[in-house]
């Protein structure tokens, strides 16, 4: 497979999380709380793993080696959802989303504290644009400050921390074990989290196979679970933990222009151009990858 693919898939994962926060709010919109919506996406997406395991796999399951790294994904993978969902009840969703893209920082850091290593020069100009862009796309600066519960901003710093910790165990590959076996365990490991702090009941009372919760079951199932833990998994021990947090900025522009499309808010030339900022970031290491390389073909 050709290297560039890799950070195409990141990319492509980070786009699929872009798209969860319209769904959740069109299933407010229907009756639904947050809890039944987010639970309805780990509960599905087990659910549709099993199935594309069925489907492809024609032996049963087993955990040889690598327990700890899928426990890790599986926890990190629920926990960044449980306190999100927590930080939107004491934040504006603007600045939840600022709080929740500080991973792009926080990933880098620990993927130098891990690999004993400085940023490079590439990844610090990236952090700095991408937090410019964060800023203008998210709409803070029509945000008042003021009175904000302490609660929110632990929630999202929270959030943030756990994506950034899920991502570098993404980085962690288990032998012997291929990708969507590692996707089956993973996501029943987040769905027993789920179940446990959320909202459990809509499986037995009925409520989860109702036709519009259970759609939108299916959709942030697809879309919050099967999509990007597969190409993760697949992508980030390619790319690397601290160019994987960088390129998953493209979350934010892709929750902004679907927010739009979809439920008809507002854009501002800001958030446009915040938007244009974050692309820009974004391409920064890959570029800087690309002139590495080719001075080392050079030089050979």
């Amino acid at each position: 497979m050709k290297l560039w693919i890799y950070p195409l898939m990141v990319v492509f994962a980070a786009s699929s999380y872009g798209t969860l926060s319209t769904m959740v709010k069109l299933a407010i919109g229907d009756g639904y709380t947050a809890s039944e919506a987010i639970s309805s996406q780990y509960i599905v997406g087990f659910l549709l793993a099993l199935l594309i395991y069925l489907l492809t796999q024609r032996k049963l399951p087993r955990l040889n080696g690598g327990f700890k790294i899928i426990l890790l994904a599986g926890v990190f993978t629920a926990t960044t959802g449980i306190v999100y969902g927590m930080s939107l009840i004491y934040l504006p969703a603007s600045l939840a989303v600022v709080m929740l893209f500080q991973f792009t920082w926080i990933g880098t850091l620990i993927d130098c504290i891990i690999r004993k290593r400085l940023p490079s020069r590439a990844e610090t100009i990236s952090l700095i644009i991408l937090f410019i862009g964060t800023i203008l796309a998210a709409g803070i600066l029509d945000v008042d400050l003021s009175g904000i519960d302490w609660r929110g901003w632990v929630y999202g710093l929270a959030a943030a921390v756990s994506f950034s910790l899920n991502m570098n165990v993404n980085t962690k590959q288990v032998e012997g074990m291929n990708t969507t076996t590692r996707l089956l365990f993973v996501s029943f490991i987040a769905m027993i989290m789920i179940a446990i702090f959320q909202s459990p009941e809509i499986m037995w009372n009925g409520k989860l196979f109702t036709e519009p919760l259970l759609f939108y079951g299916l959709a942030l199932g697809l879309m919050g679970i099967i999509i990007p833990i597969y190409f993760f998994v697949i992508a980030v021990p390619k790319v690397g933990g601290a160019v994987s947090s960088i390129l998953s900025a493209m979350e934010l522009p892709v929750a902004v222009i679907v927010s739009v499309i979809v439920l008809s808010e507002a854009l501002s030339i800001l958030q446009v151009a915040g938007i244009v900022i974050i692309l820009l970031g974004m391409c920064i290491p890959s570029y800087a990858d690309n002139r590495k390389n080719k001075k080392l073909k050079v030089n050979i």
